[in-house]
């Protein structure tokens, strides 16, 4: 009762052209192959964006930076 059978497949795909037609299936798929596109070109972008450097690792990179600063300071 888990898995659908090959039967259960061809009533969903013969209601689907009931609903539809078939000329207007392929239009569906189209659409919803491109949202999907969209959709993984998004996800990717927002991985790019993202700065996975840890947290320590960036107080200690600014703590540096803070001390490079102060030292120039002092020499001006």
């Amino acid at each position: 009762m888990g898995s659908i059978g090959p039967w259960q497949v061809i009533i969903i795909l013969a209601v689907f052209v009931l609903l539809f037609g078939a000329k207007k299936l392929p239009q569906i798929g189209k659409g919803m192959g491109e949202a999907l596109r969209n959709f993984k070109k998004s996800v990717n972008e927002v991985d790019d964006a993202t700065d996975i450097t840890p947290i320590a690792s960036k107080r200690s990179d600014d703590a540096s930076k803070n001390e490079v600063r102060s030292e120039e300071k002092k020499d001006a």
